[in-house]
């Protein structure tokens, strides 16, 4: 597939979009932003709900491809999860589709497997065709994407890479997070891979940097070019010691999930 240049970035106004939207111009692309909220310092920023048929299908004509970061990022009531999160993301879908859209870097998550034990220390790190095990009702909408990129891949021909992403913030805030941080450069440089590799088809990979306590195998993120060049253990000295190390007897600590498997009906969930 040729580099694209034109991308949409979804939920540009989020913390990850704009983290994107400030790393991605530098390999080249010219982004188009779009968000339900405004994006602030962006006057030509697309302002609109994925439920707005119209509005999407305009978003998406001409573009090369599409990052969607778009959506509810912490649990909440499933009806707000089905309209945001599953509905809206089977819009973006069809929108692209009918515009002919060749490929979509969808932003699933580490909670569609949130109930799989976390590997201890000398164990296999979780493979990326783990059965999905989804924590929350977010999570949920994460397997239903994954399952959605699926099946227009195999009926319509459209290339998806789904990230199961960590956690990308400027550092990791939780001795949890170690495992799991995707620093925001390393985000950048897995988007561009994604958006750049030939014939993924569908292709599902787990988003974090090359953390020395990594939980999960980043092989498949590798095959598409993609190579980390972080690692969380510069933070690890000063959060264990405010936070102590993790608990495998703790069902918070023991899953892949972490507060999310203990906490699913709370509105709103502390950001993780």
């Amino acid at each position: 597939m040729p580099a694209p240049r034109t991308v949409l970035l979804t939920g540009a106004a989020g913390g990850l979009g704009t983290l994107m939207r400030e790393l991605l111009p530098a390999y080249g692309y010219e982004l188009r932003l779009l968000d339900v909220a405004p994006v602030t310092g962006a006057p030509d920023a697309i302002t609109a709900d994925l439920a707005d048929i119209g509005a999407l299908r305009e978003a998406v004509r001409g573009v090369d491809a599409i990052i969607h970061l778009a959506g509810i990022s912490l649990e909440a009531p499933f009806e707000m999860i089905l309209r945001a999160n599953i509905e809206g993301t089977y819009h973006l879908y069809e929108a692209a589709r009918e515009e002919g859209v060749p490929r979509i870097v969808f932003a699933s998550s580490n909670h569609a497997t949130g109930h799989t034990p976390r590997p201890l220390p000398g164990e296999p790190l979780i493979p990326v065709d783990t059965p999905r095990r989804p924590d929350t009702y977010y999570g949920l909408s994460k397997s239903f994407g994954e399952d959605l990129a699926q099946l227009y891949w195999d009926r319509h021909g459209m290339e998806t890479v789904s990230v199961r992403i960590g956690s990308c913030f400027p550092e990791p805030t939780s001795v949890r997070m170690l495992s799991l941080w995707m620093s925001p450069q390393d985000g950048a440089r897995l988007f561009h891979a994604a958006l750049t590799a030939e014939a993924v088809g569908h292709t599902v990979v787990y988003g974090s940097s090359a953390n020395t306590r990594l939980w999960w195998d980043l092989t498949s993120a590798r095959s598409l070019g993609y190579e980390p060049q972080d690692d969380s253990e510069g933070f690890a000295a000063q959060l264990i010691a405010e936070q102590g190390e993790l608990d495998p007897g703790n069902p918070e600590h023991a899953c892949l999930g972490g507060h999310f498997v203990t906490n699913p009906t709370m509105w709103p969930l502390p950001r993780d």
